[in-house]
């Protein structure tokens, strides 16, 4: 049997997306037990160069929802970046999940040659769809979930290797 562009994708996407959910509701609540004012977590970052938790956590969402729109050639939505609590967050990636599952394999399944451009700094990056998905969607979305991770973890959350992968 071989693997599909949608089984690649689409439900690896929305795995991530409620795995990194359900981090976020810890860090919710651990701010919560703590008396931390959850902007000081929201705000948090690992360098002084790197993003934010907030902005690690809306490209996580940009990139799931921008992946299987692109790959199933509809319209990608547009989220305003105004998130400033875990609940918004929370909203954000439910609503990514919503997106996602609305597409079907049918949508997805053949994109492998389909010619998918991206313009990043100004300039245009040529792919195709297999080349998207395992070359640049999937890793860029891991880079920000493992950032947003190590964000919290580096924070105090109690959160491991069993919440990043979540249930099996």
């Amino acid at each position: 049997m071989t693997l599909s562009m949608y089984q690649a994708s689409i439900p690896v996407l929305i795995r991530g997306l409620n795995n990194l959910a359900a981090i976020l509701d810890k860090a919710a609540a651990y701010a919560a037990t703590k008396n931390i004012a959850p902007e000081v977590l929201l705000n948090a970052r690992l360098a002084p160069d790197m993003f934010p938790l907030v902005r690690q956590v809306q490209i996580v969402s940009d990139t799931a929802k921008g992946c299987g729109g692109r790959l199933a050639g509809v319209e990608v939505p547009s989220f305003a970046d105004t998130e400033t609590s875990f609940a918004e967050l929370g909203e954000r990636l439910a609503k990514t999940v919503a997106f996602l599952q609305n597409l079907t394999p049918e949508q997805v399944d053949g994109s492998e040659e389909r010619p998918i451009t991206l313009k990043v700094r100004g300039q245009e990056i040529h792919f195709t769809g297999q080349t998207y998905l395992l070359g640049f969607a999937l890793p860029n979305f891991y880079f920000h979930f493992t950032t947003a991770y190590g964000i919290l973890r580096h924070n105090g959350v109690d959160i491991g290797k069993v919440d990043y992968l979540g249930s099996v």
